[in-house]
């Protein structure tokens, strides 16, 4: 069992900063787990607390059913893939991919065997004897994983190992990570700040702030149903469009005063939205969830607005919009004729509309 386990786990360093106040999760068997938010948020700290490079200052560690608090890095049955490659830059990639094998006294015919399954399962074949400087970053990255992979871990701690490519090698690069999950069938726990990477890799996200877990879910729970603002505005890309609005009783339901408009609420959130009547929320809208009409063909009911940049991406305009102060960013249609200056007409679709509280920050509905 390689499940991982953190019991009211502290880690503070000296001088009294708390990085991790109290952290419980739990990582199952053979799952993709993201850890995911702001630099300075815990996540690295928690993945070298797995590795053992960084000493626990309270609580219980387990992976599997061990304790592994005081238990050395080499004993605990991880590999682990750093952002800058941490290659040996006299070595070849075969005696890189090798060298914890060499150390491990692996009999000779099996580190052979092992390197080159490695070698092929990640295009290394012909670059086996190639130094690391002869290579590009992706292919460096590769030689790390392969390091990685010919040790058989029961854990893969991966800490942001893109960060260092360009885009398109980033795209491929979470391809192949994915593939090699599959194909292993072992737990790997990945860091990232990177929503993309976390959205498009894991099993499920711990999205964390200030050492301490906002959300744990699967990706598109978290999309879908953020628990807070922070998660609402990290999760997402661009992120949700966040507007001050009075919630008023409108019949049997109740809508959102938002812009100078009046948005109703779908029926669904009656409840939620009662004991907040006359009072301010926070209304969340994703860019996807706003339809942006030119002023002649749309509905006068709509939010008025002013276009300030128009984006062409090809299958749709990324528009940056002012509605009364509030600046908000669609992803519009490329029928969209509007440019800089002109009017936008905005409708919401009411159904993906997002109340959070404005004090506590907690979501009110979704």
């Amino acid at each position: 069992m390689a499940s991982i386990t953190f019991k009211h786990v502290n880690k503070t360093y000296p001088g009294n900063v708390t990085v991790v106040p109290d952290l419980n999760l739990e990582i199952q068997d053979k799952e993709f787990v993201i850890l995911v938010g702001p630099s300075g948020c815990g996540k690295s700290t928690t993945l070298r607390m797995i590795a053992g490079l960084e000493d626990i200052t309270s609580g219980e560690l387990y992976i599997g059913d061990r304790l592994v608090n005081d238990v050395a890095p080499k004993d605990r049955d991880i590999a682990m893939v750093f952002q800058n490659y941490a290659l040996y830059p006299h070595m070849t990639v075969y005696k890189n991919i090798a060298f914890g094998l060499l150390q491990q006294k692996v009999p000779k015919d099996e580190i052979d065997r092992r390197v080159h399954e490695a070698a092929r399962a990640l295009d290394l074949e012909g670059l086996l004897n190639r130094k690391p400087k002869a290579l590009s970053g992706g292919q460096r990255q590769r030689v790390s994983l392969g390091r990685a992979m010919v040790r058989n871990p029961a854990v893969f701690l991966l800490d942001e190992p893109l960060s260092n490519l360009d885009a398109k090698l980033r795209t491929s690069m979470r391809a192949e990570i994915s593939r090699l999950h599959k194909r292993l069938q072992t737990t790997f726990v990945y860091v990232t700040h990177d929503q993309t990477e976390a959205m498009t890799m894991g099993d499920r996200i711990v999205v964390m702030k200030d050492g301490v877990i906002q959300q744990n879910d699967a990706p598109q729970v978290l999309y879908d149903s953020p628990c807070n603002l922070f998660v609402a505005g990290f999760i997402g890309s661009p992120q949700m469009n966040f507007l001050d609005a009075v919630i008023v009783k409108e019949g049997s339901g109740y809508a959102a005063q938002v812009c100078g408009s009046t948005v109703a609420l779908p029926a669904r959130m009656n409840e939620a939205a009662a004991p907040y009547a006359g009072k301010t929320v926070v209304l969340g809208i994703r860019p996807e969830d706003i339809i942006a009409a030119d002023a002649g063909q749309a509905d006068a009911s709509g939010i008025t607005s002013t276009v300030e940049i128009a984006e062409l991406m090809g299958a749709e305009i990324s528009l940056h919009v002012n509605c009364q102060g509030s600046q908000l960013v669609i992803r519009a249609e490329p029928t969209f004729k509007g440019r800089e200056g002109d009017t936008a007409i905005l409708t919401f679709k009411n159904e993906k509309i997002h109340l959070f509280d404005k004090e506590t920050e907690q979501a009110i509905a979704h």
